[in-house]
């Protein structure tokens, strides 16, 4: 049986002249997350509709709850615009809400787009209302805190629809650019990914990989991530870039107070030359403000001073609890803390700086003479699409 399905986006209906592009976007996306589905996208007047067989409605359900720029997505039933017509769809659909024990309480929202349709929305409500009221037993009106809604849009044809599911809201994927996140392996950094994903950047992805100090076991736990981010991003580029000697380089030349912040400067050189190769137009990475002593105020200020993309930081005022609901939202939780352990964690001093003067950090940095074996490194990344 074919089903209709009705999308709301949000932002998208504020984008003025440019409001086409961002709905033509998000046709493409969810056409990449239909495929295999035997689904059709329709978009016509400041609406999309989805068009697909009963049997993949839990499919294309999941797809639409991790498109960006979906706000809702409902099931509908699509009427002529005759009252008769009408009636015989609300009481059909109805009858579901009500049999699927959603509750006795009802009311009926209705909004007429066509003004030549010669009921206005509230006439509109009240009839169905009436209606529903005396055709199925048990049933009562409540407009302040309904059990479930039946909604009517009088457009090119009638359309009803009852609960909205949830979509993700944001901007369609690829409307906002393309940018390299830093991906660690930790719960910071996938979450980073997705929220600036959700704001419309295509995402790559870097991971510093630096055996032997680290194991297999953490190159995988990274793979693992970037493919459970894909179900959002469509799909990601993992750039693998060996940090070894880079890092040995750092442990013999600098103080160990310095070496943590030396081997993120170091890093994010890297990620920004990556990035200008993948036409990427900014950096992305999961730090957040005092959460660990790289990450204080005078410590982002020496590590993004060495840059020249902007590097954006979704996560800067958000808290650890904060940050790991939203992990176990997107289900990468479980896999972040799987117990391997990243670059960074194996370096740490036991007392590093938490207040770097800017002049001496770029002085230490660059005393390092590190430019080779970062370009070096870089030249020798492996990629993995997902």
């Amino acid at each position: 049986m074919e089903i209709l399905l009705l999308i709301k986006y949000g932002e998208l209906a504020l984008k003025g002249k440019n409001r086409p592009a961002f709905e033509k976007k998000l046709c493409e996306n969810i056409g990449t997350q239909l495929k295999g589905t035997d689904s059709k996208i329709i978009r016509k007047f400041g609406r999309l509709y989805v068009e697909t067989l009963d049997k993949y409605f839990d499919r294309v359900s999941t797809a639409l709850k991790n498109t960006f720029g979906i706000v809702s997505f409902s099931r509908a039933l699509q009427a002529p615009k005759e009252m008769g017509k009408i009636e015989e769809s609300a009481l059909i659909l109805a009858g579901e809400l009500f049999k699927g024990q959603r509750g006795s309480r009802f009311k009926v929202a209705a909004r007429r787009a066509d003004k030549s349709f010669p009921l206005n929305s509230y006439e509109i409500a009240c009839r169905l209302g009436d209606l529903l009221l005396k055709s199925i037993p048990g049933l009562k009106v409540d407009l302040n805190n309904p059990d479930w809604i039946l909604n009517i849009e009088v457009r090119d044809s009638v359309y009803l629809y009852g609960p909205e599911i949830k979509g993700p809201g944001g901007l369609p994927l690829g409307s906002s650019g393309r940018s390299m996140v830093l991906l660690s392996g930790g719960i910071d950094s996938p979450v980073a990914a997705y929220l600036m994903g959700k704001r419309g950047l295509k995402i790559d992805a870097v991971y510093f990989h630096t055996p032997p100090f680290t194991s297999e076991k953490a190159l995988s736990k990274v793979k693992e991530l970037a493919e459970i981010l894909s179900c959002y991003l469509l799909s990601i580029s993992l750039y693998t870039v060996p940090f070894s000697e880079a890092q040995v380089r750092i442990k013999e030349r600098a103080p160990a107070a310095e070496m943590t912040l030396l081997m993120r400067a170091a890093m994010m050189k890297m990620a920004e030359k990556l990035a200008g190769r993948r036409n990427c137009n900014s950096l992305v990475t999961g730090e957040s403000l005092g959460q660990v002593a790289s990450q204080t105020a005078e410590s982002l200020r020496f590590t993004g001073n060495q840059l020249s993309l902007p590097v954006f930081r979704p996560l800067i005022g958000l808290d650890k609890e904060e940050i790991i609901e939203i992990a176990r939202r997107i289900n990468t939780f479980e896999t972040s803390i799987q117990p391997f352990e990243d670059c960074c964690t194996l370096f740490t001093p036991k007392h590093p700086l938490i207040r770097p003067n800017l002049k001496r950090m770029q002085d230490s940095f660059r005393s390092l003479e590190i430019e080779e074996l970062l370009e070096i490194a870089v030249n020798s990344a492996d990629v993995f699409t997902f």
